[in-house]
């Protein structure tokens, strides 16, 4: 029950009611005294307790001498805590975002060096999510399993109406999965993208003789400094 009880915490709810709740599912229907004496909650809290769960969703509660209290199925109260959930993470992500925005805007702009693919990959999609109005790539490579990251986001960019220009080598993917989007042509074994004119990326790795990649070798240069974002991007709408 550790699990049970874990997530039970997570959505809201207290030592005792989670013992009470517990206890409920298997009895379905209960007198406060039954659940007490089921979840090992005592007597003096139980009514307390009981009105809590009512309050938060998670039981009803049927008139009469004694009252009745009936279990709410698990499946319905873990979707609905799940929805309520997301929906405050959700507003909790885009105000912190604000917040973060506001706050690197105000310091000199740093050029940031990263490291490694999966970091790399991470930064990238950091950068997506901060996306309102475009994204611009030049792809000479890419990492191992990169590719599938890549199309998810680019999904989620396209929901969300912003627009996404790729260039890539010609080799580099096999079958075109973003219609209209991208343009094969000749470029260097790098990768450049570009966010709203605002911040952009470079990464650079090194190659074996024989073309592959060697992943520890990536590097990630991220720049905030919007003249030189604005200056790539239009570079990049000249060339497209």
């Amino acid at each position: 029950m550790d699990v049970v009880e874990e997530a039970l915490r997570i959505i809201g709810l207290t030592q005792y009611e989670s013992s009470a709740y517990i206890a409920l599912n298997s009895l379905i229907s209960a007198t406060a005294i039954e659940i007490s004496h089921a979840s090992k909650v005592p007597r003096s809290r139980v009514y307390d307790i009981l009105k809590s769960l009512k309050r938060k969703g998670f039981i009803e509660i049927e008139n009469g001498k004694p009252l009745k209290y009936h279990v709410i199925p698990p499946g319905e109260v873990i979707s609905t805590s799940k929805k309520r959930i997301n929906r405050i993470l959700n507003k909790a992500e885009k105000e912190l975002t604000e917040v973060y925005e506001e706050g690197v805007s105000k310091i000199p702009a740093p050029i940031w060096l990263i490291h490694g693919p999966k970091k790399i990959i991470k930064k990238e999609l950091e950068i997506f999510s901060r996306a309102k109005k475009d994204i611009k790539i030049r792809a000479g490579f890419l990492f191992h399993g990169e590719l599938e990251k890549l199309t998810e986001a680019f999904k989620k960019l396209e929901k969300r109406g912003v627009d996404v220009k790729i260039m890539a080598n010609f080799d580099l993917i096999k079958e075109n999965i973003f219609d209209d989007k991208i343009k094969f042509t000749r470029v260097p074994l790098i990768r450049m993208i570009v966010r709203d004119s605002q911040e952009m990326m470079w990464v650079f790795a090194k190659f074996k003789e024989d073309g592959s990649l060697i992943p520890e070798s990536a590097i990630g240069v991220w720049n905030q400094y919007q003249e030189i974002a604005e200056n790539y991007a239009q570079i990049f709408d000249n060339i497209w």
